[in-house]
């Protein structure tokens, strides 16, 4: 298992863009088409950060930025039913989704308010 992204949720996704784009180097990739407006953004091939557009209103007219969540990557389906064996053992609950176009398979652990855990498994190990 690895790192796979992190989520930024802002009201000025357009201003995380371009300071990811041009001054940190990453560039905008492929991205599914989910029901929220956003960016995958990618380094050496890979989208490492996922840019979503906030749909919470500012709050004293500052705005809602906030990491969303992180995901890490399992690499074979034997370590992805371990994970789900390991989740029900402890009774620990989380959703299930599919990515749409790709087929990935993802699990949402909710950790706290506003802070989840995703893993996801890609299409190509079905």
């Amino acid at each position: 298992m690895h790192l796979d992204h992190v989520t930024l949720v802002a009201d000025d996704i357009e201003a995380m863009r371009r300071f990811f784009v041009d001054i940190a180097g990453l560039r905008v990739g492929p991205r599914p088409p989910f029901g929220v407006d956003g960016y995958w953004l990618y380094l050496d091939g890979r989208a490492v950060l996922h840019l979503i557009r906030s749909s919470t209103p500012a709050q004293h007219g500052r705005p809602t930025p906030g990491i969303d969540h992180c995901a890490f990557r399992v690499d074979d389906p034997p370590a992805w039913q371990a994970l789900i064996d390991r989740l029900r053992a402890a009774s620990i609950p989380f959703q299930s989704a599919e990515v749409p176009l790709t087929g990935e398979r993802q699990i949402f652990v909710a950790l706290a308010p506003a802070v989840s855990v995703e893993f996801v498994l890609s299409a190509a190990h079905d």
